[in-house]
């Protein structure tokens, strides 16, 4: 064969295979540089945190009592009422007085000294403390729905990501960089 024939052979077999490569367009045809990113959610997480919150309240307290029968008041109403009830009358009608009187005067004389022990009080000052929660939100991460080469899929990152995510070797390329 001759040289001009062979060459003419390469040419013609290196003209037919690139022009199937550019007719089928795997020449050209390049992978994916970046997945199109078709939603983006925060994940998050909420804390509690208790803490102990206090105030200062005003607090009346009653003296303790020491005549909780109010003998003294009963006896000293009774003894005033019975002179003062003696003082009218005569004869059986003087006892009768002085007997009415007596048990007015111990009846009023007992009211009066239970009066006087219920505002015989005193006033202290005491802390009151309850516990609340704080509530704070820290984001934990991204779920991110992605589409590359017609295929959907989700991914978690730590940082949103986002119109696009960067694709290497048909892989996305997920950093903790910014």
């Amino acid at each position: 064969m001759n040289k001009s024939l062979l060459a003419g052979l390469g040419i013609g077999i290196a003209s037919a295979v690139t022009l199937s490569a550019v007719a089928s367009g795997s020449l050209f045809e390049s992978k994916p540089q970046f997945a199109e990113v078709l939603a983006s959610k925060p994940v998050t997480e909420t804390i509690k945190t208790p803490r102990q919150e206090c105030r200062n309240v005003t607090v009346t307290h009653r003296k303790p009592v020491q005549d909780q029968h109010k003998i003294l008041g009963t006896v000293v109403g009774g003894a005033l009422g019975g002179v003062l009830g003696h003082q009218f009358g005569g004869g059986s009608g003087k006892t009768v007085a002085t007997v009415a009187g007596a048990a007015a005067g111990g009846y009023a004389g007992n009211q009066v000294q239970g009066n006087m022990q219920n505002s015989d009080t005193y006033t202290t000052t005491e802390q009151r403390c309850k516990t609340v929660q704080e509530s704070s939100t820290r984001t934990l991460g991204y779920d991110v729905s992605y589409k590359l080469a017609g295929q959907e899929g989700v991914i978690r990152m730590d940082r949103e990501p986002g119109k696009t995510i960067p694709v290497k070797d048909g892989k996305l390329v997920i950093d903790s960089q910014s």
